[in-house]
């Protein structure tokens, strides 16, 4: 993990849930580990992990620029814990569509000019 993320953590008194969450979408050029989104799969089961877990996932889906893999990543987890995780998942990603809805026009061209949000 980046010396810098784990500063940040330390700083931000972030959660294990969080911290897994924020390795999970984190900006490097690999997508997460199976077995990193299954822990984090099996931490939506508990109530508190869950929220943490969903509210960390909607700040990333915020991000933008130099931070699309953020998005990506994002999407990417969450379409794994609807699969695998809490039923409850499910439920917050309803709660939370609207905010699914603003990617349509996501868009982010990279120094080659190519458009890494049209993914």
């Amino acid at each position: 993990m980046a010396f810098r993320r784990q500063v940040k953590n330390f700083v931000k008194n972030y959660s294990d849930a969080e911290i897994k969450v924020r390795e999970a979408t984190s900006n490097d050029p690999w997508g997460p580990s199976s077995s990193l989104m299954l822990d984090i799969s099996d931490l939506t089961f508990n109530t508190i992990s869950l929220s943490e877990i969903m509210n960390m996932l909607w700040h990333r889906l915020n991000d933008h620029g130099k931070n699309w893999r953020h998005v990506y990543k994002s999407l990417t987890l969450m379409d794994y814990l609807i699969k695998n995780g809490s039923k409850k998942v499910v439920q917050h990603c309803r709660e939370g569509f609207c905010n699914l809805q603003t990617l349509k026009d996501f868009q982010h061209i990279d120094e080659a000019g190519k458009d890494q949000g049209n993914g």
